[in-house]
């Protein structure tokens, strides 16, 4: 009976990675393949991230009041783990694009100072050490929301904080961290990235991900020459060069932000994710591994979670196969995975295809299933021929 562990990452707008990883698993166990099957879902700093790995690690989970990307109050929660010692912030939970309605997505208005509010609790609740999951946002804000949450000024050429971030940063002067937490100067921040970008250029935080969360063509170029400000700022005061950054651009450059004031490790968040939440032990287990995404492309191959399962399955020598909604053209996703599959049914708008994820998922699985049945089936024949 083969052993497959079944490791996608999240179909985005659509399913969480458990939920994913709860259809593939009913698809196949559905099929004709008799076999045993363990749901590990994954992260790789994306949105759901940090719930993965609080679950993963037994956290306990906080709540907060805090406010949303546009000055809304909310509540939002953190997780406590290692014996409280480290605080796993999921950015997204207060700063999320998932919390604004469409027509509410403008970037030079959303803020991070709400994902700022949930570090400000867990420094309270004495964390030592800050996990930033920071997939999802809505912001292109260089993390200046953020870090105003912990008690850090912009100004500008008169020494007056700037009001209208971050389309004000433009005009920002200096950077006053004398009045930020106490608890800052003991504390160690990796940041979780589920992108390679820098904070400016074209594959930077506003001209690639800023039309996504809502920027028109001109709130684009605003936002650039606003960043690219902040980064000037930071590099005179700093002395840490950032504005080439490799992972500077994640969630609206505020991986950029906090690397450059409060020397943040930015870390690869699919590997992350793997190591802490005892990936390779599991992939130990099993004789097939099933990963997958809501869209496979060439970006899945820079550092996304499937991609990360791949090749750790394949170090290994045990096979995968890859499951996704959309699959994008080219051969370098067959050098990332040994087969990939489409969920697509046919011609359909995306709406029908969101709404219809968990049903394709299931069935999509139950038909590799029955293939993989259908090869055993003929190797045992092959077999019994050549006796």
């Amino acid at each position: 009976m083969p052993r497959i562990l079944v490791a996608p990452n999240a179909f985005k707008d659509s399913l969480s990675a458990p939920e994913a990883a709860q259809a593939i698993v009913a698809g196949l166990e559905a099929s004709r393949l008799a076999c045993a099957c363990e749901a590990f879902p994954v992260g790789d700093g994306g949105d759901g991230t940090g719930a993965l790995l609080v679950q993963r690690l037994g956290g306990e989970v906080r709540a907060a009041a805090v406010h949303d990307p546009l000055g809304r109050p909310i509540r939002a929660s953190f997780g406590l783990v290692d014996a409280g010692r480290t605080a796993v912030v999921e950015m997204a939970d207060a700063a999320g694009l998932r919390l604004l309605a469409p027509p509410e997505r403008d970037p030079l208005r959303t803020t991070s100072f709400g994902a700022g509010e949930l570090v400000a609790a867990a420094l309270r609740a004495g964390a030592q050490r800050i996990v930033l999951c920071v997939g999802g946002s809505a912001t292109v804000d260089g993390g200046c929301g953020l870090l105003q949450a912990l008690g850090v000024r912009f100004l500008d050429g008169v020494g007056a904080p700037l009001t209208g971030l971050p389309a004000s940063l433009a005009d920002l002067a200096a950077i006053d961290a004398a009045g930020a937490l106490p608890q800052l100067a003991e504390c160690a921040f990796t940041v979780l990235c589920d992108v390679e970008s820098p904070i400016l250029g074209a594959r930077g935080a506003a001209r690639l991900y800023g039309p996504q969360k809502g920027a028109s063509p001109a709130a684009v170029e605003r936002l650039e020459l606003a960043l690219a400000r902040y980064c000037e700022v930071i590099g005179r005061q700093s002395g840490r060069e950032v504005a080439g950054l490799a992972r500077g651009g994640a969630a609206g450059g505020v991986a950029t932000g906090l690397f450059g004031l409060l020397g943040a490790e930015l870390a690869p968040g699919a590997e992350h994710f793997l190591d802490a939440a005892g990936f390779d032990a599991a992939l130990g287990r099993c004789d097939l591994v099933v990963t997958g995404e809501g869209r496979l492309d060439a970006q899945t191959l820079e550092g996304k979670a499937p991609a990360a399962v791949a090749a750790r399955a394949r170090g290994r020598g045990v096979p995968v196969v890859a499951i996704a909604g959309q699959v994008g053209s080219g051969a370098a996703l067959r050098g990332g995975f040994d087969a990939v599959l489409s969920t697509a049914r046919g011609p359909a708008s995306l709406a029908e295809a969101l709404a219809h994820a968990g049903a394709d998922l299931r069935r999509t699985a139950m038909a590799l299933g029955d293939l993989l049945a259908l090869g055993a089936r003929t190797r045992r024949n092959e077999g019994a021929g050549s006796g």
